[in-house]
């Protein structure tokens, strides 16, 4: 891609407190006010992901000629810009990143018109957060520094775990494994220091352990997951028996150290000719009802796309460096653009007002070429409108509707309706909050 002056300078406007803040931070680790410093190698970083740069040695070629965002053409050496990705903190990246979250949560809150998921709206009457915990593989390892020419290639690079608010759809935080076949359980106590009281975490079987579990409920935080094939279950009490839904109260472990004794609510809906199993440890129907548990649950694939959007839109599955520090700068500085990409995207809903599920992110980063086509020929001056306007949705930012609008069903005691086999959703055109209740 080619540079906009527009994106450029909105980058910059965002970017610009956030980095000028870690300077004292900068100086403290004892690093000089040297060419490659912090604003420029957070500028080749975002450049190297923007416009989607063969490598460092082309990078170089352009901050010769051009410069990109806030830099001006400047001569350096490939030698000198790729020993630089080896050994800049990475630390200063994630420094930079924590503190651009707070201004695009404060822009996401100044957005109302883009409508949220009804069971979100409801969780969150009962809850501070929703945040979905994952963690995802760095695939196989490929060099593209010269200077790491003897490196073997092939091996995987680690491995990376993420938080994402499910409401904002932000990064909360991120975490680095080196070795690539770590459990999710070293994870444990990164959640436990994190996590405040009243969230509820969307799990996935890899945090399949009771004794965390009991941690959690006790850190007043509460958690929905999946229930483990052949687990051995005892009922203690029963809210709902019907033909598509099961709620009921259960008991699980074997009273041993390894496996304690811990009460949770077992949730089966049935659909098609499958029942679905969930579990949480919110114990109260009226708290959390069987359908809005099935439907957050539902949305814990979020945080799939989000892996998929770094890993295969922002290339993250192709690593410039074999170095660990090297690869960690990748990490936090591919994690800071899609938290701006999500950013452009919840404005796009919001011009819209569409649910932020119906933009396509992907679709908003192959269109900034677009809109650079138009703005250079005068026809565009903001992306958010250029990406909004009727004549452009040719350009897929607004996804096809698979399914029909429907309307969730939030009774805590929900009883089969007559004559009707299957009632996950209802279908409707709108739903308000009031009215479901």
């Amino acid at each position: 891609m080619v540079e906009d002056e527009v994106i450029a300078e909105q980058l910059s406007a965002l970017l610009t407190p956030a980095i000028t803040s870690q300077e004292n931070y900068y100086r403290n680790l004892g690093l000089r006010s040297r060419i490659l410093n912090l604003p420029l190698m957070v500028a080749a970083v975002l450049t190297l992901l923007w416009r989607d740069v063969a490598g460092v040695t082309e990078l170089t070629r352009m901050l010769a000629r051009e410069g990109f965002l806030w830099c001006k053409p400047t001569i350096v050496t490939q030698q000198a810009l790729s020993q630089r990705f080896l050994s800049f903190p990475a630390e200063l990246f994630e420094q930079v990143f924590k503190n651009l979250l707070p201004s695009l949560i404060t822009a996401w809150h100044s957005r109302n018109k883009r409508p949220i998921p009804e069971s979100i709206q409801f969780t969150l009457t009962k809850f501070s957060q929703i945040w979905i915990i994952d963690s995802s593989t760095l695939e196989a390892l490929f060099c593209k520094l010269k200077s790491l020419e003897d490196v073997p290639t092939g091996q995987l690079a680690g491995k990376m775990a993420t938080v994402i608010d499910l409401m904002t759809r932000l990064p909360v935080e991120i975490w680095f494994q080196e070795n690539p076949r770590a459990s999710d359980t070293k994870l444990e106590e990164n959640i436990l220091n994190l996590v405040p009281v009243k969230t509820l975490l969307l799990l996935d079987r890899g945090f399949y352990h009771f004794s965390f579990w009991l941690q959690l409920i006790e850190q007043e935080v509460h958690f929905i997951t999946r229930l483990k094939k052949g687990a051995a279950i005892k009922v203690e009490r029963v809210f709902t028996d019907s033909y598509s839904l099961r709620d009921r109260l259960i008991k699980l472990g074997s009273g041993t150290k390894k496996t304690p004794f811990v009460t949770l609510r077992l949730i089966e809906i049935h659909s098609g000719k499958t029942w679905h199993s969930y579990l949480t440890s919110v114990l109260d129907p009226t708290i959390l009802p069987p359908y809005v548990v099935a439907d957050l649950y539902r949305r814990r694939w979020r945080i799939e796309d989000a892996f998929n959007t770094v890993k295969r839109l922002l290339d993250l599955s192709y690593l410039w460096t074999g170095s660990i520090n090297g690869i960690q700068l990748q990490i936090w500085g591919t994690w800071l653009f899609y938290a701006v990409l999500v950013d452009l995207g919840d404005a796009v809903a919001d011009e819209l007002e569409l649910p932020f599920d119906s933009i396509s992110l992907e679709m908003i980063y192959r269109g900034l070429y677009h809109f650079y086509v138009a703005h250079q020929k005068g026809q565009a001056t903001d992306p958010v409108e250029y990406f909004a306007a009727p004549e452009n949705q040719d350009l897929g930012i607004v996804k096809r509707k698979r399914k029909p609008n429907v309307k969730l069903i939030v009774a805590p005691f929900p009883e089969q309706q007559r004559g009707s086999k299957e009632f996950f959703f209802q279908a409707s055109s709108k739903i308000s909050l009031t009215t479901a209740l």
